[in-house]
């Protein structure tokens, strides 16, 4: 399907899309903390990276990465067209994830970071196992 718009107006379209509150991962996430009662948890937080979920009393900064735009080494599949672009567009979001968990924990932080394939019952319960015993020493 050719697209409606010339280059400019689509770039233009593009760059007013925000990512919050996506239905497959940081919604089901948040869904999955309720489930589990764990508390103290804030979205929107201001921090570096602006991490999806914060536990500020216990400096724990936790990422749901989707697949697709974070380069999960499993499930990311580059389209077949404009395969130059999207490669590296990917790989700057790998290169800034990297970069931002660092910065945050050479400031104190813990980083979880999920990926959004995660989300199914037997993996999410392990992470978030890790991520209670976590916030139980530190909270």
């Amino acid at each position: 399907m050719t697209d409606t718009f010339d280059a400019k107006k689509r770039s233009w379209i593009m760059s007013r899309v925000r990512s919050a509150g996506n239905r497959s991962t940081e919604l089901a996430f948040a869904e999955h903390l309720r489930r589990r009662g764990m508390t103290g948890w804030r979205r929107r937080y201001p921090l570096l990276g602006q991490p999806d979920f914060v536990f500020p009393k216990a400096r724990l900064a936790v990422f749901v990465d989707g697949c697709f735009w974070h380069g999960c080494p499993a499930h990311c599949r580059i389209p077949k067209t404009n395969r130059r672009f999207w490669r590296e567009k990917v790989a700057r979001n790998v290169r800034r994830d990297k970069q931002t968990s660092r910065r945050l924990r050479a400031l104190g932080w813990h980083v979880f970071r999920f990926w959004e394939h995660e989300m199914r019952q037997k993996t999410v319960n392990r992470k978030l196992g890790r991520m209670r015993r976590l916030l139980s020493e530190n909270g």
